[in-house]
This record gives C-alpha cells, sequence and structure tokens, in this order.
C-alpha cells in the first residue's frame, strides 16, 4: 500500500473525531502567544517538536534493545523515554492546532498512537517495578510498534505534506534587479504584493527609515499571503496564523513561524520600484 493511499485511509478514518478536534485546537490556540513562540522553537530557529521526538525514539527502542539482551537497564532508559514523551507531546499538540483537513486528521492519529504509546509503556514500568518483567516487556514491545508507526505518520506530514518545513526554502538569487510596481504605490505604506520570477513579494516604505523594502510574501511557517497581512510599524502579520516578520530583515519576530523571510535587495530608478533577492538571503 502506497503511503498516499495509507494517509487517506487514515484521514477517512480521523473524520468522525472532526467535532472533538474543533474545540481542541480552539483551545490550544488560546495559549498565549510567547508561550506558543517557546512550544514552536522561535528561540531556537528551527521547530522544537522534531528535535525532542529524538528523545522518547531513542530511550525506548535502548529499552527494546536491552529487554532482547535481559538487562535491567531497560526499566531506566524506558523511564527516560516517558519523561521525554511530555515535552514531545505539548510541541506536537501546539504545532497539531495549525493544522486543518488531511493534515489534521492524520496528526490526530499520531497523536493518538503516541498517547496509546504512552500510556503502555507507563503501564510497562509500573509492572516492572512491581515484578512483573514479562509482563512489562510485553507493553512496552507493543507500544514500540505504535511508535514506530506513528513516527512514519509524522514523517508524513513534515515530507509529504509539507508541515513545519520552510516554504521559502528554494526561491533562488538574481543578479539583475527587475521593476515590480510604481514608487507612488507604496508612497502611504500600503503592503504592495508583486511577483519575482514567478515569487511572491511584498514591498513597502520603512516607517522608521523611510527606505524601500521588500520581503518573500510566502509565510515560511504555511504559505499564508503576506501580501493580504497587517502591518503593525516595520512588522508585518500573516493573515493565517498571525507570525511576525521584520519588514526589512525579514527576522522572525514573532511565531508559530521560525524561519525568517528571505530579503530582497531594493531600489528606485525613475519612480519604479526594483528589486532581487538578496545574495545574503538565499536558502
Amino acid at each position: 500500500m502506497t503511503n498516499l493511499r495509507l494517509a487517506k485511509q487514515l484521514s477517512d478514518l480521523a473524520e468522525p473525531l472532526d467535532e472533538y478536534a474543533d474545540p481542541v485546537q480552539e483551545a490550544v490556540n488560546a495559549v498565549p502567544q510567547p508561550v506558543r513562540d517557546v512550544l514552536d522553537g522561535v528561540w531556537l530557529g528551527n521547530p522544537l517538536h522534531p528535535a525532542l521526538t529524538d528523545i522518547p525514539l531513542g530511550a525506548w527502542t535502548a529499552a527494546l534493545a536491552l529487554d532482547l539482551v535481559g538487562s535491567p537497564a531497560a526499566d531506566e532508559a524506558l523511564a527516560v523515554g516517558i519523561l521525554g514523551a511530555v515535552p514531545t507531546a505539548l510541541t506536537g499538540l501546539n504545532d497539531w492546532g495549525h493544522l486543518k483537513d488531511d493534515a489534521r486528521r492524520i496528526g490526530t492519529m499520531h497523536a493518538l498512537l503516541n498517547s496509546m504509546a504512552l500510556a503502555l509503556n507507563v503501564a510497562s514500568y509500573v509492572a516492572r517495578r512491581d515484578g512483573h518483567r514479562g509482563l512489562g516487556r510485553v507493553l512496552s514491545g507493543v507500544a514500540y510498534a505504535g511508535t514506530a508507526f506513528s513516527a512514519h505518520l509524522g514523517g508524513h506530514l513534515s515530507f509529504g505534506l509539507g508541515v513545519r518545513v520552510n516554504r521559502t526554502a528554494f526561491e533562488s538569487p538574481r543578479d539583475r534587479y527587475a521593476p515590480v510596481c510604481d514608487e507612488k504605490e507604496i508612497d502611504d505604506g500600503e503592503l504592495v504584493g508583486v511577483e519575482l520570477d514567478g515569487e511572491a513579494v511584498v514591498v513597502s516604505r520603512s516607517e522608521k527609515s523611510g527606505e524601500v523594502c521588500a520581503i518573500a510574501a510566502t509565510c515560511s511557517h504555511m504559505g499564508g499571503p503576506l501580501a493580504d497581512g497587517k502591518r503593525d510599524g516595520d512588522v508585518v502579520v500573516c493573515p493565517w496564523h498571525g507570525s511576525r516578520f521584520d519588514l526589512c530583515s525579514g527576522e522572525v519576530r514573532g511565531g508559530p513561524a521560525v524561519y525568517p523571510q528571505p530579503r530582497y535587495e531594493t531600489r528606485v530608478r525613475a519612480g519604479k520600484v526594483e528589486i532581487r533577492i538578496a545574495k545574503d538571503s538565499t536558502a
């Protein structure tokens, strides 16, 4: 069965859960933005959830190997995985709060499998501490199978559906400037959407310096159209999920985005704004 067929079947299976997913997403999105920025990994410059998944996966893999050789050290490895699964789940729930349609449904299945695996591993740890090592090994073995399949779903979310990947990673440099709009279009501080070689760009004038600024208009988080967003001084706010970017440097000023927007060099010639992607801003 191909990944696409499997993903479709899992999406259909999770569809009845949509009515429960809506209020959960509302609750997740009501968390204060500074907390969400920490969970998103804005401070890290990369999504935090994928980095944390290595802790429970690595620990539970070690526990499985140690169980196979009969080492009691498997208990400690199992405990490390349980402890590491808590922040991993919190960051994953935070990421899931932005998903829609098939991505949200597959994310729901991913979360349910991981929750089941965590519960089984906790039960395994308790059984081991009570002297029922055989039962404990069975429980953690079943949990590991669920974790492995859930990891596959997580990979599909990232590489198959593009969740939390940088949507501007493939923009390439251009040596020559190209005219994109009239200078008078940006004189009132409006965000002006233009195109350069098929790439969406947002152009405006800085309120602080008066210089003409331009950054990629496709939000690096989930592809939102920044040209349709709001302006807060020299910060552009994405209309989809509220990511904030510096209009002139493209740097992230607020999550959920963690990757900066490519920056464009600008100049004005004969009343026309001309741009080219900055060489220091390529992926």
